[in-house]
């Protein structure tokens, strides 16, 4: 039986008070699932009527299931005991909350950073399968991930072909270039769903699958999720979610997206890119900002900002001024949140099955690559981090001094992006810096690790609201990794991306400031203690 609870106060009842009458009116609900492509504005239609298969993904997914399983069997037959994906985007961030969420085991590489890479290639290698995904069959990080793996297996005597399973679109460069390879298998999903919405296609399915997950139960629940969501009917829980998100007046632009008991693992970095980039463009958007029940964001009770807090189907909460709690299984809360998403695009005017920003940054990354330009000096060097950014900059003197200027060009109702080009595994706890960044400014701060987070909110840091700061932290490497038949490495491709990003943003007249460590233990400590110093200078002094 699905369950899935709701409750809100504050902006999001008013805001579900103000829309549902006309969402009723307009049978919204039905329409998303008899898939009416009219919905959302002329403007949008041809885009959204070869983007609605996620309605009936859990239905349309069911024959694949046999296959995977079929294929889990004979992997582990011969000893094969661990999974990698290579994938970016929708591509992994649905598989890794899903894994997680199950418990089970599923290494997921969605980076470029040669040592995150490294660090994959040497777990194990003679025990692995990987999948590689990539909807368009043409992504870069994702081609470059098989490259050296098969290398790899090559090198180390395993038939590279028979470890080697594919997820992409049928017709895809990759769909024929495998088939013609002879790998071990070659899945293709609905190319009638976009990557951000595919959690329920072979995209989320195969890995997680083979992996171990049982993925037949989850289609089950998801089934019967989009069964209770489709009804015009003012107790429809994902009506009322879109218009959480997307139809407070005036718009809370910022959602917290809190873990506060649902134990959902990562649910909000999923949720993350679907937000982000359905609803970043043409200038307006929410951002979804992951943080902590108790983090700055979810207490401060700023006028831009909603709490969506994730909880227990018993749990006790007592809601916030301005905040939402949800609760219901993983399924049935993807299956929620991707039609609520698609109902905040209906309220905010947009299409929410586009991304028409995030070629922009891959361009430039590309152009990058192919001229090898000089790099651009540093501005100043301290200790372990050399220091650049634009004219706005000013003249610091010293790394802290220049993040300092940077969180001076925050307005009052802007956030800032705090992006990590490194191994986000090897180097997780930087993450804690956003915490202290968000009581320090008292906005909203993102924490995204490079190059994933281009995939993901990078969308909307173009296409939203110019309201962002941008701190860009890169590092150096003492290894490097060739990419197999291809004239630049992973650290020359990483870097690349920082570059192209960095240079877009700047385009797009946002402010980035780029912190370079030079020496990467070193230089994430050097980090790590100038955000601590800077929130000890923020704090409010005690009362004698």
């Amino acid at each position: 039986m699905t369950t899935l609870s709701y409750d809100a106060s504050g902006a999001a009842r008013q805001a579900l008070d103000q829309h549902l009458p006309a969402l009723l009116e307009d049978k919204v609900a039905t329409r998303i699932f008899a898939k009416d492509a009219t919905l959302w504005g002329p403007d949008a239609e041809a885009e959204a009527s070869v983007r609605l298969g996620w309605v009936e993904a859990a239905t349309v997914s069911a024959p694949l299931v046999a296959d995977i399983l079929a294929l889990r069997d004979a992997l582990r037959n011969e000893g094969v005991t661990r999974i990698v994906l290579c994938g970016m985007g929708g591509s992994s961030l649905a598989p890794e909350v899903i894994a997680g969420t199950a418990g089970v085991d599923l290494t997921v590489l969605d980076s470029t950073d040669p040592e995150q890479v490294a660090a994959a290639l040497a777990d194990r290698l003679t025990e692995t399968a990987i999948v590689v995904s990539s909807k368009s069959g043409s992504t870069l990080e994702t081609d470059s991930q098989r490259r050296i793996f098969e290398h790899a297996f090559t090198e180390a005597g395993v038939d590279a072909k028979s470890r080697i399973i594919i997820v992409t679109d049928p017709g895809s460069p990759l769909d024929n270039a495998s088939r013609e390879a002879g790998y071990r298998a070659v899945f293709n999903a609905d190319p009638n769903v976009g990557g951000r919405y595919s959690a329920l296609t072979a995209f989320g399915l195969v890995p997680c699958g083979l992996a171990g997950v049982d993925i037949q139960a989850f289609l089950d629940e998801a089934e019967e999720a989009a069964e209770v969501l489709n009804d015009d009917s003012g107790e429809n829980i994902g009506l009322a979610l879109g218009a959480a998100l997307g139809g407070t007046n005036p718009l809370r632009n910022k959602i917290v997206i809190a873990e506060d008991g649902s134990g959902i693992v990562g649910f909000a970095d999923w949720a993350e890119q679907l937000i982000a980039e359905s609803t970043g463009k043409l200038g307006t958007g929410v951002l979804p900002v992951v943080a902590g029940p108790a983090s700055p964001e979810a207490t401060l009770g700023a006028p831009d900002v909603l709490v969506i807090r994730l909880v227990a189907a018993d749990a006790d909460i007592e809601l916030g001024e301005h905040e939402v709690a949800i609760a219901g299984g993983l399924p049935t809360q993807m299956m929620a949140w991707e039609f609520a998403t698609a109902v905040a695009g209906r309220l905010l005017g947009i299409n929410p099955f586009d991304q028409p920003d995030v070629e922009a940054a891959k361009v430039a990354a590309r152009g990058l690559l192919d001229a090898q330009p000089e790099p651009v000096p540093a501005a100043f060097t301290d200790g372990a981090i050399e220091v650049r950014g634009g004219d706005w900059l000013g003249s610091p003197a010293t790394a802290a001094e220049a993040v300092s200027a940077l969180l001076a060009e925050l307005g009052p109702d802007g956030y800032l992006s705090v992006q990590a080009y490194l191994d986000r595994l090897a180097y997780a706890p930087l993450e804690g810096v956003r915490d202290q960044l968000a009581a320090i400014t008292g906005r909203p701060v993102t924490f995204g690790w490079g190059p994933r987070f281009l995939h993901s909110t990078g969308q909307f840091h173009k296409g939203g609201p110019a309201i962002g700061a941008f701190l860009q932290v890169t590092a150096a490497s003492p290894t490097d990794l060739a990419i197999p038949d291809r004239p630049f490495t992973f650290g020359e491709l990483i870097s690349a991306q920082a570059a192209g990003d960095a240079q877009v943003l700047s385009e797009h007249g946002r402010p980035v400031l780029r912190l370079h460590l030079t020496d990467r233990a070193a230089g994430v400590k050097q980090l790590q203690d100038l955000v601590t110093t800077l929130a000890g200078q923020a704090a409010p002094t005690p009362e004698s």
